[in-house]
């Protein structure tokens, strides 16, 4: 997408957002206490992901288990030992942190005090789907850290297992529609998973035990080969078949043929209105006539990364991320 268009775009979501309580948060928000504040994190981020190209889903990933516990306010960054919240059963596998540690560093060199933890994750993110041929896109910023981390606030996290109403419910409970549902699980699209989250889909589905029957027959015997019964759960597969380290509407094609790895975005093509919204994207009309996929993206990822922000004399700007001041 050309980044003049998508700056528009966030501008006009960004506008359109401001009654809901976030209308501190604002674009170029750093512009005059730290104007390298973005081409800082953008350069920590592109050394990560050429280092590690695995790097753009895990931070991606960090953003949305960020802001599902306590809004987008860096909860998840915090160590306080075994009660943190990053060590919820819901946010397994989740990664970065040391690279919002590094960008936080540089960050505190060229301006000590000034960018929140909570920032940076948004805009990593942001960085991350622009390194993996996503959109570039502008971010709010002005999110302050929050004061508060605790395992038990993480219990309730979207899981692979969740039924479709469950799924519809969480994102529901933080403001985002059906719409935005399939399109930030369509973040998918770039990303690995461990067999440890395929085994009951592949070996003990409910009801009744075996396969999950939406898997594509073609596609059974392939998933058994990587995550073969009773072996090591810690081998990691990719979530969008054949286009895993690449940003870009695959995944939704999958998903409508049966294709998904997940069984939560396999249950998007169970719901008529999820399935209707991926639709739109791939269906046969698209893309002359049917929305952009990753203009849609845009809206959703702005639109989550405000979930309870901190703002104003809420919350603080943490010196190092992984503790409070």
């Amino acid at each position: 997408m050309d980044l003049e268009l998508s700056r528009v775009l966030a501008l006009l979501v960004y506008c359109c957002l401001m009654g809901t309580g976030n209308a501190q948060l604002r674009f170029g928000f750093y512009g005059q206490t730290c104007p390298s504040a973005e081409p800082i994190v953008r350069s920590v981020v592109r050394n990560a992901v050429i280092s590690n190209p695995t790097m753009a889903a895990v931070l991606l990933r960090l953003h949305f288990h960020d802001c599902f516990v306590e809004g987008c306010d860096g909860s998840i960054l915090i160590e306080n030992g075994r009660s943190a919240e990053r060590n919820a059963f819901g946010h397994q596998g989740v990664g970065g942190f040391e690279v919002i540690e590094e960008a936080k560093k540089h960050l505190e060199v060229a301006c000590p005090g000034v960018i929140s933890c909570a920032d940076i994750i948004a805009l990593a993110a942001r960085d991350a789907i622009a390194m993996a041929n996503g959109p570039d896109y502008e971010v709010p910023t002005g999110r302050r850290d929050g004061r508060v981390s605790n395992v038990s606030l993480a219990e309730d996290m979207p899981d692979v297992g969740n039924s479709i109403q469950q799924l519809k419910s969480k994102f529901f409970q933080k403001g985002l529609t059906e719409k935005d549902l399939v399109l930030l699980s369509a973040a998918h699209t770039i990303g690995t998973t461990a067999c440890f989250f395929m085994t009951d889909r592949l070996y003990n589905f409910m009801p009744g035990g075996g396969s999950d029957p939406s898997i594509n027959p073609d596609f059974l015997p392939e998933l058994k080969s990587m995550c073969p019964q009773n072996g090591d759960v810690n081998v990691r597969m990719p979530i969008d078949h054949s286009s895993e380290q690449t940003f870009d509407d695959q995944i939704l094609r999958n998903i409508r043929s049966g294709w998904a790895v997940l069984e939560s975005d396999a249950k998007l093509n169970d719901d008529p209105v999820t399935r209707s919204v991926i639709e739109s994207y791939v269906g046969l009309f698209n893309p002359i006539f049917g929305p952009s996929f990753e203009a849609d993206f845009v809206e959703s990822m702005v639109k989550m990364g405000q979930i309870g922000v901190k703002t104003g004399s809420n919350g603080e700007i943490r010196r190092v991320c992984r503790s409070f001041n």
